[in-house]
């Protein structure tokens, strides 16, 4: 068995006939072009904790500003490109391992990427930070109540897992870990939306604009 290759420290699996194709155009260039220093946001937290609403906001201030950017939801795209995935452990880390993959690449491009998913896990997140890079990744903890979550059910699913109608659900039958020590964390239940969206909107710029 021959050994794995890499291409910037990440592993390519299978890979003795794929080699990497460099551009001539570098990621610093994109970013002087776009006029900021492309970021991921990484917006965790419970369903129904505002994630979703609170990363389209953040888009649309950023592009009012001049500054691009793109919102990744976890349920568009299961809709696409990670409709093969389930919601067993595996599965789970799979679907946060091609998003952050995806992340890192529109990154590359110099876009502001606004990554909405529940992402449970701290282990599973620590993946996304290190695929992207640690200087890029902006971990923001949504950090809303199950109490409130549930009561604003927007999709019905904690009804349905409360009938046992979900198993594994986040926040009833499968485990929520919260950021240890999130960039930041924002309750919706206590903030209002462009409250929420500018707090964020300042903490990016701070550090990225």
């Amino acid at each position: 068995m021959g050994m794995m290759e890499t291409v910037d420290g990440h592993a390519l699996s299978g890979a003795s006939n794929i080699f990497w194709h460099g551009s001539q155009v570098t990621a610093e260039a994109r970013c002087r072009q776009a006029g900021q220093q492309a970021a991921t946001v990484w917006l965790t937290g419970l369903s129904g904790a505002g994630k979703s609403t609170l990363a389209c906001a953040l888009e649309d201030r950023l592009v009012a500003s001049g500054h691009p950017a793109y919102v990744l939801d976890g349920d568009n795209l299961r809709h696409h490109l990670n409709s093969d995935l389930g919601f067993s452990p595996a599965d789970r880390q799979e679907n946060i391992r091609r998003s952050a993959e995806v992340a890192r690449l529109m990154n590359d491009a110099g876009l502001f990427v606004i990554c909405a998913f529940i992402s449970p896990l701290r282990r599973d997140r620590d993946m996304a930070r290190d695929l992207i890079g640690a200087n890029n990744f902006l971990e923001v903890h949504v950090s809303t109540s199950r109490k409130l979550c549930e009561a604003r059910d927007p999709k019905g699913l904690y009804k349905k897992a409360r009938a046992g109608l979900i198993p594994e659900f986040t926040g009833i039958t499968a485990p929520y870990e919260a950021p240890l020590a999130p960039a930041l964390s924002l309750d919706t239940g206590a903030l209002t939306l462009n409250s929420a969206c500018e707090l964020l909107y300042q903490q990016l710029a701070r550090r990225f604009v």
